[in-house]
Formats: C-alpha cells, structure tokens, sequence
C-alpha cells in the first residue's frame, strides 16, 4: 500500500509550513479551513512526480493527500478507506489500461470525483476521459496556482480541462509520425527507461548520435526533457 500523506512532518512540509502558507483575509481563511479537511487520492507511479505533488498539495494547506502507484491500489483504498472528495489517477500507471481504470475507479467509489492526470497533452484523451465521466483532465505540466484551483473546482462538482488544450487540433499523433524509424527506436529506448549508452548498444550506433536523436525527437514531440518524452511515448500506448 501507498503512504498517506498528511498535514504533519514529511521532508520539509510540516504542518509549521502549511501554517506559515496561512491566508491574511477571512474569506480566504474560511477557505482553507474547509481545504484542510478535505481528503485527497493521489495515484502514479512516478515516485517523484507523486511525491512532489503530495507535498506540494499539503503544503498548500489539503488536510490528507493518500499516495498509491498502481490502479489495483486506488481501486482498494477506494473500497475500504474514509470518503475521498476527490481522486486524481495517472492515466499511463500499471492496471489503468487506458480509460478502463477510469471505469473500474468509479464503480468502486460511485458519486466520488475521479480526474486523469498525464504527462501528456492531448485533446482527444481529454475529450474521451471527460466523455467517460472524468471530473477532469490534468496536464501534470499545469501552473501551480491553476492545479489547486482544478483540485477545488472538481472537489466541488465541477469539471475541469484547459479551454487551450480543449481547442487544440489533434497534433500529438501527427508529430509521432514525423519521427524517423530510427528516432522511433530512440524513443521507445527512451520509453523502457534506458540510458543512452545502452541505446547505443542496442541499436548498434555512437552515444553522440543517440543524443542527436534525443534532441531531435524531443523538438518535433515538443517534450521538455527526457522524462516527458518517455511519458509522451507511454501515453501513445507506445511498447
């Protein structure tokens, strides 16, 4: 099972630093004591990125942020932890397959709000999640600012996707296919988490020419760095 991340010491947030983060006004006090108690379900498997977004929620002041990494593992939370006012599901974690982990997430906890998160922006998953009853799509590359007032808005009963991405033409498939075979082969290195070198290795070419053709892949996908290609090609259901 995952951690339960709570208003209380881990690493640097405290729940010194969540007083600290304390509002001045009234009306923004009333909003934060209803935030902090408000109980959140985080789901990826990306240690780093559920860990730093954990953190990150409960130094804004969120009273309990539950981490898993898999579907299996929301699923159970779902099933016999409190009420959560919302679930946030990483759509390219082990057991998701696709937008059935959607389904299976709501029918273990009907009524709760249920968002996807990814690391990859495409507007016709965010159509598809939110035509599957999702409260709300999430580009992990959201600004700070904007990802709490989502997490309040879906809390809430609202749905949320970024009218930017909602307005996009259909551009992720497209830059997939201006990849070269050999850039795709880079790519799905990239994907099953190997290093350069071994790239090399596999694919019979020098190290700097593996880097070349990181760079390269990486602007066409418009992938900021080399963990957001590799979540790019996940998400593209890439093997």
């Amino acid at each position: 099972m995952g951690l339960a991340f709570q208003g209380v010491s881990h690493g640097k947030v405290t729940a010194e630093t969540v007083v600290l983060k304390a509002v001045k006004s009234k009306a923004g006090q009333r909003a934060r004591m209803g935030q902090a108690d408000m109980r959140l379900l985080l789901a990826d498997d990306h240690d780093l990125v559920r860990e730093t977004l954990a953190a990150f929620l409960l130094a804004e002041g969120f009273g309990v942020v539950r981490c898993v990494a898999t579907l299996p593992e929301a699923v159970t939370a779902l099933k016999e932890e409190a009420r959560f006012d919302l679930v946030l599901l990483d759509y390219g974690m082990p057991g998701m397959n696709g937008l059935e982990g959607l389904a299976r997430a709501r029918e273990a906890a009907p009524g709760v709000p249920i968002a996807i998160i990814t690391g990859t922006v495409q507007r016709e998953l965010a159509e598809a999640a939110l035509t599957a009853g999702a409260a709300g799509f999430i580009p992990k590359t959201l600004a700070s600012r904007a990802m709490i007032a989502a997490v309040h808005l879906m809390a809430s009963g609202d749905v949320f996707a970024p009218i930017s991405l909602l307005l996009q033409e259909p551009e992720m498939a497209l830059a997939l296919q201006t990849l070269t075979r050999r850039e795709t082969d880079v790519l799905r290195g990239i994907r099953e988490g190997k290093s350069n070198k071994e790239i090399a290795r596999d694919l019979d070419l020098q190290e700097v020419t593996v880097k070349l053709h990181v760079k390269t892949l990486s602007r066409k996908l418009g992938a900021k760095n080399r963990t957001h290609a590799a979540m790019i090609a996940r998400d593209a259901g890439m093997s």
